[in-house]
């Protein structure tokens, strides 16, 4: 513990960032931005290496590290050795942000289709049998994760565009919000922190001259936020977020996603979340705005 302390003098700035996660859920991609954003990553780091990771960092005597390690812990033996690495890495003075991404079974069925590859855990069964077993393993770490992730609805590059904003350069917003769009028949967003129901707003899809469009569009987001309820909604809204922001800020939380739902997920939830960032971003808070269902129908 000592010998930690003294070293933290010169790696005082150094970030640990530990990825993983279920099997196909976009650990991968995530590594890859992290590696163009400047992290030294490693890639399929067996968990009992951690703490050797973390080692090399304090003898190589340079500050502002950033390091990822991106860790598979599909069996029981090595998820044993990621609690005991994780517990070892605190007790030395770090405090590395574990970050989880994951997707629905049914995402995850289609990506191993898609490249014809079984499921690692599925074994003589079904796909299906070896994603159960591999979330039934990763629950309670999914659970204790700093961060989630949801790739359900991403494609790579809105799932790049979400890790750049979660490992934005130093010195930006104190806390990040990624205010994430989406249709409620496509399922609510696994990641989301708060979840807000547009469906009491009238549907722009039954109007004829506004279906083709989005909320993107200023004639629909003129119409939806021109509705009555919308603006003492939206008002309502960053009233809440107020006093959650500076609670999110005293906890060391770092990064909030917000969700808006409506129908599909194109046109009422769209405009609000549009307007929800535009009024949110600010020097303190860094906004990214995601449409995971846009052009899904």
């Amino acid at each position: 513990m000592r010998e930690r302390e003294a070293t933290m003098t010169d790696s005082a700035h150094s970030e640990m960032m530990i990825v993983t996660g279920m099997s196909g859920a976009g650990r991968t991609t995530a590594a890859n931005v992290l590696e163009d954003q400047g992290w030294y990553v490693v890639d399929n780091l067996p968990p009992q290496l951690l703490t050797q990771l973390a080692d090399l960092v304090d003898k190589s005597g340079e500050s502002d590290v950033r390091v990822a390690a991106v860790v598979d812990v599909r069996s029981r033996a090595f998820f044993t050795d990621f609690r005991a690495g994780l517990e070892q890495l605190r007790d030395n003075g770090w405090r590395p942000s574990v970050v989880f991404v994951d997707a629905t079974d049914e995402s995850l069925v289609r990506r191993f289709e898609s490249v014809r590859r079984p499921h690692p855990l599925q074994g003589e069964g079904r796909m299906l049998d070896g994603i159960t077993r591999e979330r039934e393993l990763l629950r309670d770490l999914r659970s204790n994760a700093d961060i989630l992730i949801d790739t359900s609805g991403l494609n790579v590059h809105q799932l790049s565009a979400k890790v750049q904003e979660l490992v934005g350069d130093k010195g930006g917003p104190d806390l990040r919000i990624a205010v994430m769009s989406f249709g409620f028949k496509y399922g609510i967003p696994l990641d989301a922190d708060l979840v807000f129901d547009m469906r009491f707003l009238p549907n722009p899809f039954w109007n004829p001259e506004l279906r083709p469009f989005s909320g993107k569009d200023e004639v629909v987001s003129d119409f939806v936020l021109g509705q009555p309820g919308a603006k003492e909604f939206l008002d309502g809204v960053l009233s809440l977020l107020e006093p959650m922001t500076e609670g999110y800020l005293r906890e060391g939380r770092s990064y909030v996603t917000l969700a808006v739902g409506c129908t599909g997920g194109k046109h009422r939830s769209v405009a609000m979340a549009e307007a929800l960032a535009k009024q949110l971003r600010s020097e303190r808070l860094g906004t990214l705005v995601v449409h995971r269902d846009l052009g899904r129908e």
